[in-house]
């Protein structure tokens, strides 16, 4: 397949919003975390500690995502100029690396979501 400049572009708009879509699960984690900490300093409750816990490992994975697209994009970029300067293998090679930099992102994201879903299910499970 001949790689053109046009085909590591197509990355820009799907890592730039799924960079954004990280950075909001970012920003409500965040709040989440200086919430629970007031909390955890007025009752000094193991159930927030535990929490805020399970908290810093879904911002170790969203930092990670974060990480890995922004890997991945400055791989296309760094594509977009082998192909400019006419080193199409290296450009391949780069890309590939890109495009499992980006699959590495979505499936840290998947995780997170997974993490995210079942710390809801339990606080659920609570109010029933």
């Amino acid at each position: 397949m001949e790689l053109s400049l046009s085909i590591p572009a197509l990355l820009f708009p799907a890592i730039s919003l799924t960079m954004l879509a990280y950075n909001a699960r970012y920003l409500a984690i965040a709040a989440l975390i200086r919430q629970l900490h007031g909390k955890f300093q007025e009752t000094e409750s193991k159930s927030v500690a535990l929490q805020v816990r399970k908290l810093r490992k879904r911002l170790t994975i969203i930092k990670n995502m974060q990480a890995t697209a922004i890997i991945s994009f400055l791989l296309a970029v760094i594509t977009m100029a082998l192909i400019y300067f006419a080193l199409t293998t290296l450009a391949n090679i780069i890309f590939g690396i890109s495009l499992f930099a980006l699959m590495v992102s979505l499936v840290l994201s998947l995780i997170e979501v997974q993490l995210s879903t079942k710390a809801l299910s339990i606080q659920l499970k609570d109010m029933e």
